[in-house]
C-alpha cells in the first residue's frame, strides 16, 4: 500500500490510523511523513499495522530539506523484516529521498519507496532516471523489484479527457507542463515497470488526487504501485482504496501471490 498523508497528518492522524487498520497492508510506504522524526508517530503506525515497531519493521527515510527547512520523510513499514536498507539522499532526488530495502517474499524482493517533486517534470525525469540507473536491466527483468510512492505524475493510461490542456491553463495548473507530459511516467515504463492498476485489469476507480483551482475540477492519478516483470507475474489485483477525510491522496494497494 502507498499513501501520502498530506503534511504529516497531525489534524488527521486518528483517522490515518484507522485507515491502516482497516487495510492492514503486509508492507506499506508513506509520504510527506513531516516531523515524524520525534514523538511516537512510528509506534502508533506499527500498532496500527500489528507489526513490531522495531527498525527492522519500521524505518523512517529522512528526506532532504526543501528550501523552507521541511524535510518531507519517506516511511516504509513491512509485516516482515526489512534488510539492507538504504536510504538514497543525492541531490538529484531534490526534495525528497528513494527508500530501497530488500524482504523475503517467496525469494528476495527489493522495494523501493519515494516521493517524486511536486512542481516540475524535468525535476520528475531526473529522479526517474535516478531510479533506473540504480538498476541493472538484465537483473530487473528476472528478479522481484516493487517501486510505491507519490510519483506526481500522469499516465497515459489513465482515462484523462481530451481537453485536459485546456483545463489544466484555465485552473492554472504548470507543473505537469502545456501541453502536460508524461515523460516520467513513459520512462518507467520503457524501461520494464509494469502499473499495475492496469496489468491484466480495467480498474473501477483510478483517480487518486481530485484538485479544484480557479474553479476547475480535474482528476488526477499522481500515486502508484508499479512492479518489475517477474514480481508483475504474481499480480493478483490493484485498487484505488477511499481515504475519506484522511488525507487529500487516496491510497494505492496492490495484492501479489506467495512467491
Amino acid at each position: 500500500m502507498t499513501f501520502n498523508v498530506l503534511f504529516g497528518g497531525e489534524d488527521r492522524f486518528d483517522a490515518i490510523l484507522a485507515l491502516l487498520a482497516r487495510v492492514r497492508p503486509d508492507v506499506l510506504v508513506l509520504q510527506e511523513c513531516l516531523w515524524w522524526e520525534t514523538g511516537d508517530r512510528l509506534h502508533q503506525v506499527a500498532t496500527a499495522l500489528g507489526i513490531p515497531s522495531s527498525a527492522a519493521h519500521i524505518h523512517l527515510g529522512t528526506s532532504r530539506p526543501r528550501w523552507s527547512g521541511r524535510r518531507y520523510h519517506v516511511v516504509v513499514a513491512s509485516r516482515r523484516p526489512l534488510r539492507a536498507i538504504q536510504n538514497h539522499n543525492d541531490p538529484r532526488l531534490i526534495g525528497h529521498c528513494l527508500v530501497q530495502c530488500q524482504l523475503d517474499s517467496g525469494g528476495p524482493l527489493t522495494l523501493f519507496g519515494t516521493h517524486y517533486d511536486a512542481h516540475q517534470e524535468d525535476i520528475r525525469l531526473v529522479e526517474a532516471r535516478y531510479l533506473c540507473d540504480l538498476l541493472e536491466p538484465q537483473t530487473f527483468q528476472e528478479e522481484q523489484y516493487l517501486l510505491a510512492g507519490d510519483l506526481n505524475s500522469l499516465s497515459r493510461k489513465d482515462p484523462y479527457p481530451s481537453d485536459l490542456a485546456d483545463k489544466l491553463l484555465s485552473a492554472g495548473t504548470d507543473k505537469y507542463g502545456h501541453p502536460p507530459r508524461f515523460s516520467v511516467m513513459d520512462t518507467l515504463e520503457s524501461f520494464g515497470w509494469v502499473d499495475t492498476l492496469y496489468h491484466r485489469q480495467s480498474p473501477a476507480h483510478w483517480v487518486t488526487a481530485q484538485r479544484q483551482r480557479n474553479g476547475v475540477v480535474i482528476d488526477y492519478r499522481t500515486d502508484y504501485i508499479l512492479a518489475s516483470p517477474r514480481m508483475a507475474e504474481r499480480l493478483i489485483g490493484s485498487e484505488v482504496v477511499d481515504v475519506g477525510t484522511a488525507s487529500d491522496h487516496h491510497a494505492v494497494v496492490a495484492t501479489f501471490r506467495e512467491g
